[in-house]
């Protein structure tokens, strides 16, 4: 079919950020479970992803990856379900969910392979410094129930991952600001579908 959404993952990956944005979405959707050893690497999934990983979606002819990116579509290619704002509100919405993508996911990156920038390295590298980005990000939440305005977007499924996962496994350091918006996002019914759904097929991974 033409217009079928196809969502290409693996549930221990970042394609849970995805799939929690397509229960937000709202639309029908075909779920392709790939393994890291064999089908990502297969030539018929390297045509739509040449690196070889997940998450990726085809829609309407069109093969978007990257998690922040797939966010980003899906609120625009679904109009209806309100995850993005207007255009000309959407200053904190792009700034806050590619500061997710760029920012935060390096500095998390780099400080779990224990790699540590000194100041001058601060200048160079896009994240400045893992406590610079972790103030931010505190400084951000503070007051706020929502990241890019007083409603749930996009925005918050990418940049609420981050905190989520990684207050959850250490990556992240609890602060004050983050435990009410991380509760706030985890008590959504699509959230809690997207995570019921990926549990499930780790557990019949698991069953074999």
């Amino acid at each position: 079919m033409a217009d079928e959404l196809v969502f290409y993952t693996n549930p221990m990956s970042r394609g849970r950020i995805a799939r929690w944005m397509l229960e937000e979405v709202g639309a029908p959707y075909t779920t392709e479970v790939l393994d890291y050893a064999t089908s990502m690497k297969d030539p018929a999934y390297l045509a739509i992803n040449p690196m070889g990983k997940v998450p990726a979606i085809r829609h309407r002819g069109t093969v978007v990856t990257e998690g922040a990116a797939i966010c980003a579509y899906l609120a625009d290619a679904f109009p209806d379900a309100g995850l993005a704002p207007p255009p000309a509100e959407r200053g904190d919405y792009y700034r806050w969910l590619f500061f997710a993508a760029g920012p935060v996911e390096a500095a998390v990156t780099e400080r779990a392979r224990g790699i540590e920038v000194s100041p001058e390295q601060g200048r160079i590298v896009g994240y400045g410094s893992y406590d610079r980005v972790v103030a931010v990000l505190e400084q951000t939440l503070s007051g706020r129930d929502y990241v890019a305005g007083d409603r749930f977007s996009a925005a918050d499924v990418y940049f609420g991952s981050q905190l989520i996962w990684g207050t959850q496994f250490g990556t992240l350091p609890q602060r004050d600001a983050f435990g009410p918006y991380v509760a706030r996002l985890m008590a959504r019914p699509a959230y809690l579908r997207a995570a019921e759904m990926d549990d499930a097929l780790i557990a019949q991974a698991a069953a074999g």
